[in-house]
Parts: C-alpha cells; sequence; structure tokens
C-alpha cells in the first residue's frame, strides 16, 4: 500500500514577486516586511539587512533529518560566526515531514528553515510550506542543484556509486559499465542496499525503461546479495564478505579510504545522486535568521563545513573529488508519484515480493 505521506492533492504553483521588489529597499521600508520581501530582495545593501535582521531576531529553528554529529558542529560555527542562536530538531526526513505537516495544519509554524532529502523538501513545496528565495551563493551551485520551482536547493549530496574491495578486485576486474555486473565472474557476489528503489526507478528510466527492466531481470538471475543500509554495504566491502556493491554512497566508501581500508569507488553511466535540500519556510518566525542561516549553508564555509563531515557538498566553489563527474538527480516525482510502481517491481525482483525495509537515517 503507498505510502500516504507521500499522497498529495494540488498542483504545482509558482510564486511571482509584484514588480515592488525590483527597485532597491521596496517593500522592505514601510512597516514589518513579509518573508518574501525578505527572501527575494537582492538591493547593494541585502546582507546587511539580513544580518541585522536576524540579530534582532535573536534565533532560527531548524528542522533537518542530518545527524547530529554533523549537524550540531556547523549549527555551532553559524552561532560563532554570527551570535545567533539555533533552535536545532534532528529526525529521521519521514518524521521532519509528519511533525511539520501536523504542526502547519493546526496553524503552528515553528520551524524558519527545513534541510532534508529532496524528495521531503518536494511535500513542504506541494503543501505550501517553503517560499522562494534568493541567495548570492546560487553563483557557485551546479544547475541540478535546482529544482524547476526553485522553492528549495540542494546542499549537499548522497551519489550512488560501483564500490570495491582492492584486495578481492584486480585493477583490469574492476567493472566499467553496469553491464559488466553481469559476467559470470560476479555471480552472486554483487551488494545491493535492499531499499534503493529510487536508484534502481531511475536507473531504468534512464536507460529506457523497457531495456532497463531487461537488464535488472538479469541482474536479479545473477543472485545479488542485498543487505538493508548504506553504511552497513561499504562496511561489508571493507571486510571482504562481498567483494564490490553496485550502490553504495561514495562519501561513505571514502571515510573508509581515509581510516586505510582496501576499498575504493567509481561511478557507473548513469550515475545518479539523491539531493538533500535547504529551504526557508513561508510563514518563518524569524525570516532574516532563516536567510542568513541558509546564505550560511550554501556559502563556500558552509559548504566547507559540510566536506569536513565527510558529506559530498553542492557548491562548486569547494574542492571535493566527491563531485566530479557527469550526474543526474533523482527526480521527487520518481518516489513520490511512482513509488507503488517501483516498490513492486523491485520487490518482486530482488526480494521475492516481500516488503521493502526502509533504511534508518
Amino acid at each position: 500500500m503507498r505510502n500516504p505521506l507521500f499522497r498529495h492533492a494540488g498542483g504545482f504553483s509558482c510564486l511571482i514577486l509584484a514588480g515592488l521588489l525590483a527597485l532597491p529597499g521596496a517593500g522592505l521600508a514601510q512597516g514589518k516586511p513579509k518573508p518574501t520581501d525578505i527572501y527575494m530582495y537582492k538591493g547593494a545593501d541585502r546582507d546587511q539587512r539580513v544580518l541585522e535582521g536576524a540579530r534582532k531576531e535573536g534565533t532560527v529553528a531548524l528542522y533537518t533529518s542530518l545527524n547530529l554529529k554533523d549537524s550540531v558542529p556547523i549549527t555551532e560555527a553559524f552561532e560563532k560566526k554570527y551570535g545567533v542562536k539555533v533552535s536545532l530538531w534532528r529526525a529521521s526526513s519521514e518524521k521532519v515531514v509528519q511533525r511539520a505537516l501536523t504542526e502547519a495544519r493546526a496553524g503552528r509554524f515553528t520551524p524558519d528553515v527545513f534541510e532534508t532529502n529532496g524528495p521531503e523538501m518536494d511535500i513542504f513545496y506541494r503543501e505550501k510550506l517553503l517560499d522562494e528565495f534568493y541567495s548570492p551563493a546560487f553563483r557557485d551551485l551546479p544547475p541540478a542543484a535546482f529544482p524547476k520551482h526553485r522553492h528549495w536547493v540542494a546542499d549537499r549530496f548522497n551519489f550512488f556509486v560501483l564500490g570495491y574491495n582492492t584486495n578481492l578486485v584486480k585493477p583490469d576486474e574492476v567493472p566499467n559499465s553496469y553491464a559488466d555486473l553481469l559476467k559470470p565472474r560476479w555471480a552472486g557476489k554483487v551488494g545491493l542496499e535492499a531499499s534503493d528503489v529510487d536508484w534502481f526507478g531511475s536507473v531504468v528510466k534512464g536507460m529506457g525503461e523497457k531495456e532497463g527492466l531487461a537488464y535488472f531481470r538479469k541482474l536479479a538471475e545473477s543472485r545479488p546479495q542485498l543487505r538493508t543500509g548504506h553504511t552497513l554495504i561499504s562496511e561489508l566491502l571493507a571486510s571482504g564478505e562481498i567483494p564490490l556493491a553496485a550502490t553504495v554512497y561514495n562519501h561513505n566508501v571514502e571515510r573508509l579510504v581515509k581510516r586505510g581500508a582496501p576499498v575504493r569507488w567509481k561511478p557507473l553511466e548513469p550515475t545518479f545522486g539523491r539531493p538533500n535540500g535547504i529551504g526557508v519556510a513561508k510563514h518563518a518566525p524569524h525570516p532574516h535568521a532563516a536567510l542568513l542561516f541558509t546564505d550560511f549553508m550554501l556559502s563556500r564555509e558552509g559548504q566547507e563545513l559540510i566536506k569536513s563531515r565527510n558529506r559530498v557538498p553542492s557548491s562548486n566553489a569547494v574542492e571535493s573529488t566527491l563531485n566530479k563527474f557527469k550526474y543526474e538527480m533523482i527526480e521527487p516525482a520518481t518516489v513520490l508519484d511512482e513509488s507503488e510502481k517501483w516498490e513492486k517491481l523491485w520487490s518482486e525482483l530482488f526480494l521475492k515480493g516481500q516488503k521493502i525495509k526502509k533504511e534508518e537515517e
């Protein structure tokens, strides 16, 4: 049965700003400005206005699914730099959505900023909880970081790549394509994360549905090893229990490389990524602070902090080998609107019709 969390009536809408905002300071000079006026202002004094307003507001409420060992150092750096307190609430992406929707339907608007997985950010967009915004950091972001409606933007990526154990896979044996995974030598030896349905659907569509499904039927016949959890899959690679895996996150492998583990990663085309996005709340109690924090997360300084946590930054201003290859983003619609189709096919191919167990965040 389809997850009710992903059922949404109502189509997409686009917020069109009035011509007033074309004039410097318009909408900001008289009375209390609307959040939209603050978010889209591009005047020469924009950064000064945002900072002064944020310091007057004094705090910013952040709802995120980024784990505490990574999110706390980032919020502490923000507080130290700007003197604005961060009220941090961290939970799984599904629980972030549930809490925000429950509060909004009760007329309570607590969060100023949302930061979580792309599909969940699109739920906020569909539920009209986000507002379009502008940041000077946009100039450093790739086109793939922006959804068409531009009500949130990717601040980090999770890329699905091939991972392999260098003690078990010789350099000349490393697969160069998805087709190479079908070679007889890899029968029963390829690892897959058991809940990567969005990757599966995206690769099938990328190959062309007929050809893609034919490919995955052959892969299923080769008896791949399925495990739940991307961190676990990477650890099994390092221990040698699995010689190679088709759906590891490259940042997880890179963490193990730094610890001296005999593992490496390689992108296979088409390479897909899960965007993790950030956006400002339409009804933010602290709109200046919301924008200041979002600017910080997307700035070079914030993106360097994301990189330092062994995450994949979205900004081109930050040098990282983890995003220097050709890639595409998984469309939120693959998760929100087509989940029943892809979950059914995945389960039939790889799980013998069993229910998919989601990875814990």
